[in-house]
């Protein structure tokens, strides 16, 4: 399993939400991840912002392609 928290401005890639969380990393800031199942079968847990955070459930399907941010599909 492939764990990231960093997704990369020219990274691609789309896949199912299997796990939500959040935390205060830093002590004062809140971040929020997802745990994305790739079509391939690897994992990837990325940093998405806090509205799409909040738009999203588990099952979701998400979308990033080069040069966006994650979207809801």
């Amino acid at each position: 399993m492939t764990k990231s928290h960093e997704v990369r401005r020219d990274d691609s890639w789309e896949g199912v939400v299997t796990h939500m969380s959040r935390g205060m990393l830093d002590g004062s800031n809140m971040y929020h991840f997802a745990e994305i199942r790739l079509a391939d079968g690897a994992s990837v847990k990325v940093r998405i912002g806090r509205r799409l955070w909040k738009a999203i459930a588990v099952g979701d399907r998400l979308v990033k392609r080069p040069g966006a941010d994650p979207v809801k599909e």
